[in-house]
């Protein structure tokens, strides 16, 4: 039996997919185009983590499916974001960007999803 994501659970996979963006960047080179990515990479691949919390805090169903559209945005980027980096070369442990990318991906199907149900509810609430 498949296990239910809760929303502890999603914000736990969040933070630690936080902390994994946050031990790439530590690990790049010191170079122009590293230091540039590195820093949109640790903005952006933390800011879902953070904005989660502001979602769960939303004031209404309308404000919740802005907030989860907002941490899909910059999930979306933080991906782009990584590809370059893998294909530059632009990191010290391969298999750390390869990890990210699987786990920035399946966030992205999770909010794709969640997003997708938050809607239909408010759809089906004008009804």
């Amino acid at each position: 039996m498949a296990k239910t994501l809760t929303k502890y659970d999603l914000e736990e996979r969040l933070i630690n997919f936080s902390v994994l963006i946050i031990d790439i960047v530590n690990e790049m080179p010191n170079t122009k185009a590293a230091n540039h990515l590195s820093g949109q990479l640790v903005r952006s691949g933390t800011s879902p983590a953070l904005n989660y919390g502001e979602a769960q805090s939303a004031e209404s169903r309308k404000d919740f499916i802005h907030k989860m559209k907002v941490i899909l945005k910059e999930l979306r980027e933080t991906f782009v974001c990584l590809k370059i980096i893998h294909r530059c070369k632009l990191f010290k442990t391969e298999e750390k960007i390869i990890i990210a990318k699987e786990e920035n991906n399946e966030l992205i199907s999770i909010f794709v999803k969640s997003i997708e149900t938050a809607k239909n509810n408010l759809n089906s609430n004008k009804s």
